[in-house]
């Protein structure tokens, strides 16, 4: 970056923040106007002064009312050049005179800075005066009575699912992959399988919550049995020898299918049948073997293996993420969806609560007030030294400009307020110095 660059970046650092163009030139537009106006003032007290002395000069007797015009315009030019000074002073030199004193603001920014930085943390981030401010508001109250009004629940619902949805919406979703395979898929990689799913199959058989399994897979086979005669007379006549005639294969066939139905029937309807018995055998010595067994546990091992690099879970991430997100979305922004009417119906639910259960609302308040006297304790020093420290670093001449901008316009009444009270003290003075000594 060249030299050019570096001023422009520095300057872009030290300049104080302002209105819009639109406004900073309207309020110039107004300062300049009452600058003017007081100017103007100041000018007509000086004519009407020198004409006053002009009217003495001149050869024979003056009139009385011209000396008590001259006094008061006297006055208010004094007054007014005063208070032209004391003003114009606090923001540059006056006539561009290095006069001691003056040109207060630029040359005293950083100390008006640093002091306004501690009137602020001692009379607005004090903590007991923000703990009496926080107890006196009754924030808890006013939240509640807010709450319970169902139009604000719809409100926090809208608010809530905006901000829900926009959280979602930042999210890079190469950091969302990254936080469910880390919390999710390589946890679930880490641990062998076997032992988990042995006892947990084992405390399933304990708690008989394996024979609503074992009934439906016996009722499953007898309703496939049912329909399996088709099958059955296709395979045996596929199988039969070929000197065999074929009415024999559908005898056969149609002895082997009454069987079939038979014994599925009898599996499905007997809790004691022998099949029954063997498959809950079967179960226990796998519980057993998933736990104990170790080439079980090594094939489990291996069938994990094979599951965690397989295309399907190295897409788990990208496609949880994907559904998730566009569901959460959808969810937070449909105001009829499930979440949005849970999330006003809680919003009700709560602020009424608040109402009622004065514990509560005393227990709320008293968080809320040692809240922000932790804050205002540990935390004051951190705010207030932003103002001091951004007031450093701006332009001297560009931070006179734009507080004379924000507060000039107020001060040049104080230079009409001195040319006016000047001119009213200078005729009271004439006045009395004229009933006491005469002219």
């Amino acid at each position: 970056m060249g030299a050019m660059g570096n001023h422009e970046l520095q300057h872009a650092q030290n300049s104080v923040p302002g209105p819009a163009p639109e406004v900073e030139a309207a309020r110039r537009r107004e300062l300049r106007r009452h600058k003017a106006f007081a100017t103007g003032l100041l000018i007509f007290a000086a004519l009407i002064y020198l004409l006053c002395r002009y009217v003495e000069t001149r050869p024979g007797e003056t009139a009385t009312w011209v000396g008590f015009v001259r006094a008061a315009a006297e006055a208010g030019m004094i007054g007014g050049l005063a208070d032209w000074f004391a003003v114009t002073a606090l923001f540059r030199h006056p006539l561009k005179l290095p006069i001691p004193h003056t040109a207060i603001i630029p040359r005293k920014k950083d100390q008006l800075g640093e002091a306004l930085s501690g009137f602020v943390g001692d009379n607005f981030l004090n903590a007991q005066l923000i703990t009496e401010k926080v107890s006196q508001a009754q924030i808890p109250e006013r939240a509640g009575k807010w709450l319970a009004q169902p139009e604000n629940g719809e409100k926090v619902s809208r608010e809530v699912g905006k901000l829900t949805a926009n959280i979602v919406r930042a999210i890079d979703p190469k950091d969302a992959e990254a936080v469910i395979n880390a919390a999710v898929i390589d946890k679930l990689g880490e641990p062998a399988w076997g032992p988990p799913a042995g006892r947990l199959l084992e405390q399933l058989i304990a708690e008989g919550k394996t024979e609503p399994v074992v009934q439906e897979l016996a009722q499953w086979l007898h309703k496939k049995a049912l329909g399996s005669e088709e099958l059955i007379d296709r395979l045996l006549n596929e199988r039969r020898p070929i000197w065999a005639p074929k009415f024999t294969a559908q005898l056969v066939s149609g002895k082997v299918y009454e069987e079939v139905i038979k014994f599925t029937a009898a599996v499905a309807e007997d809790p004691k049948h022998e099949a029954r018995i063997s498959l809950r055998r079967f179960l226990n010595n796998l519980a057993q073997d998933l736990q104990y067994d170790a080439a079980m546990i090594t094939r489990v091992e291996k069938i994990k293996q094979d599951v965690m690099g397989s295309a399907a879970i190295a897409q788990a991430a990208p496609t949880i993420w994907e559904s998730a997100s566009a569901s959460l979305i959808d969810a937070a922004s449909d105001e009829s969806s499930l979440l949005r009417r849970k999330i006003a119906e809680a919003s009700v639910v709560w602020g009424q609560r608040v109402l009622d259960d004065e514990n509560l609302r005393s227990s709320l308040d008293n968080r809320i007030t040692k809240a922000a006297a932790f804050l205002a304790d540990n935390y004051a020093p951190e705010v207030t030294s932003i103002i001091s420290e951004t007031i450093e670093r701006w332009d001297a001449d560009e931070a006179s400009e734009k507080i004379e901008l924000m507060v000039g316009k107020d001060l040049q009444y104080i230079r009409l307020n001195g040319t006016i009270v000047g001119a009213l003290a200078g005729l009271g003075i004439y006045t009395v110095s004229h009933i006491l000594f005469g002219a």
